[in-house]
């Protein structure tokens, strides 16, 4: 504290010297109005600098993010003037998601190697943290296509989180543009991307070989499909695990799951029949179902494909309750055709894949009494076991009933296979009246030799491939619109596109196997024999190596 001696009490006239206490600095009056006034100057100069500063700065990671940006977008463009895969734009997929109402907060997401993140809501979870639909990561998607393209391991389980996601992508995007119009709602959405979610979930183990190869040699007149499975492994799901749901939704994921088979209902029963067409499309075969695997398995496989899928997403349309689709897209369209074509030649019917093929038929049906494989069919709650692991189940079951299906599954590993001996594709002309050719026809047009075939030693596979219509043009049941401002559908022949364009739309490829390697060129000849006595000429393209004709101990 200072005492009253230590301040003078005077009051001080201008410019004299104010009273100050002992040991402090005598400075005028004005001299510290003007110290008060620099300092408030230098903050002011202090904050510009560092605003100066802050701009600066800003300005450098701007140009840092610029050049980053630029850096991926040369890349992208670079990556897809190559072709090297089908859909590198992830951000599509999650940038319309983000656009509808859910919360993508309140959901779980998995990282897709194809679309990204896949955002999953708490209705679909219930589907998925279930046994029956895990039983999917045990189901490859290309059966053994892997033994070919080693690349080819993935399963139906992420194949179904795609359709799910892509499903659920095509009916936001209708929504966002004709959903007052077309009357769509959030029952619509869920049940479009349950359907999709669902859709496989009753497919039998490797592919389509268990209900198109297997199933036909041990039950006759099989009529069994997996859509049908799925339907009723749908049902079973719900009341196993008690899933609190709408009826109405699970009737109609039932109705969308066999909309493209054989079993579909009649259309003029449908209200929105164009939902019905998003996940299994019965009319014209443009569906998510194939956006998604044309896509994952190019990628699988390692091979390029340059068909857009978003494009069509973007600009898909709504007519007459049927999903159009713009007039200039029309190659797009049959681009997604021509690619599946592309697969099923290259990968899906590949010799050596069908020669493993053919053995694994070969070594469930040896198996089937002893297993009881096929009977799992008739019960949801037994099928549901029943996967691609049963080839490792005949592997190691030491049952002597076994022998012959363990010999057959280690033969393929051992890489001890089913030799290809040669095929021809059918005439064009003579594809209306074609008839299967069976290991009888082989045996039956060989002539004299130092070996007599059995039919037993040979194997044919007849392989037909097209463009999801058999000899039909798929496109001319899809509809085109001129442009947003046209309410007219129309039908765009090829003709009318390009003379480039197929005029045939189906191929059948007989092919034939010998068991025994040492039997190639005794069933080589018999193969020509055969196809002089149908056709008059030798269809097939070369003559079979004579390195594999020779005898191999």
């Amino acid at each position: 504290m200072e005492s009253p001696a230590d301040v003078e009490l005077s009051t001080p006239a201008v410019g004299q010297i104010s009273p100050t206490p002992k040991g402090q600095e005598i400075r005028p009056v004005y001299q510290g109005a003007a110290d008060q006034a620099q300092e408030e100057s230098g903050d002011a100069n202090k904050i510009d600098l560092e605003k100066k500063h802050l701009i600066y700065w800003f300005d450098c990671f701007k140009m840092i993010f610029d050049c980053c940006l630029r850096a991926v977008v040369r890349e992208r463009k670079a990556e897809e003037s190559m072709g090297r895969f089908c859909n590198e734009d992830l951000s599509f997929s999650l940038n319309n998601n983000l656009s509808s109402s859910q919360d993508v907060r309140l959901s779980k997401h998995v990282h897709d190697n194809v679309h990204g993140n896949i955002y999953l809501d708490p209705l679909f979870l219930k589907f998925i943290d279930t046994e029956q639909f895990q039983r999917l990561r045990d189901l490859k998607q290309l059966g053994l296509a892997h033994m070919v393209y080693p690349g080819a391991v993935h399963s139906r389980f992420e194949h179904s989180l795609g359709v799910y996601w892509l499903a659920g992508e095509s009916v936001h995007k209708l929504k966002t543009y004709q959903g007052l119009e077309l009357g769509i709602d959030h029952f619509d959405v869920q049940t479009v991307k349950l359907a999709g979610l669902l859709h496989d979930i009753g497919h039998g183990p490797f592919s389509h070989l268990f209900e198109h190869e297997f199933l036909p040699k041990v039950l006759n007149g099989s009529k069994w499909s997996h859509e049908q499975m799925s339907v009723e492994m749908v049902d079973h799901i719900v009341d196993e695990h008690y899933i609190e749901i709408d009826s109405e939704i699970v009737n109609r994921v039932k109705e969308m799951i066999l909309a493209s088979s054989k079993f579909a209902m009649d259309k003029s029963a449908r209200e929105k029949y164009f939902l019905y067409d998003i996940v299994a499309n019965g009319r014209n075969g443009i569906d998510v179902d194939k956006f998604d695997y044309i896509v994952r398995d190019s990628r699988a496989c390692g091979l390029g494909c340059n068909f857009q899928f978003q494009r069509l997403m973007e600009t898909m349309r709504v007519m007459g309750d049927e999903i159009c689709y713009r007039a200039k897209d029309y190659l797009t369209v049959h681009k997604l055709f021509a690619t599946r074509a592309d697969l099923f030649r290259t990968v899906y019917a590949h010799a050596k894949v069908k020669a493993i093929d053919l053995m694994v038929v070969d070594a469930l049906v040896g198996a089937n009494n002893y297993l009881q494989i096929s009977s799992r069919i008739q019960d949801p709650s037994q099928y549901w076991k029943l996967d691609d692991t049963i080839i490792k189940t005949i592997q190691t079951d030491p049952d002597q009933e076994l022998k012959e299906s363990r010999d057959l599954i280690l033969r393929i590993f051992r890489r001890d296979l089913y030799q290809f001996c040669n095929e021809y594709a059918v005439p064009k002309d003579k594809l209306e009246n074609f008839k299967h050719v069976t290991a009888q026809d082989i045996v039956c047009s060989q002539k004299s030799s130092g070996v007599t075939l059995r039919e037993e030693d040979v194997v044919v596979s007849n392989v037909r491939i097209d463009l999801t219509r058999g000899r039909n043009n798929p496109l001319e049941s899809v509809k085109f619109f001129k442009d947003y401002e046209s309410d007219e559908k129309l039908s765009i022949p090829d003709s009318r596109i390009s003379h480039l364009l197929p005029a045939s739309y189906q191929d059948l490829i007989v092919r034939v196997y010998s068991k025994k390697p040492e039997l190639v060129g005794v069933i080589s000849e018999a193969f020509v024999n055969f196809q002089l006595k149908t056709y008059g000429i030798k269809a097939q393209v070369h003559e079979t190596p004579e390195k594999k004709k020779k005898t191999r101990s």
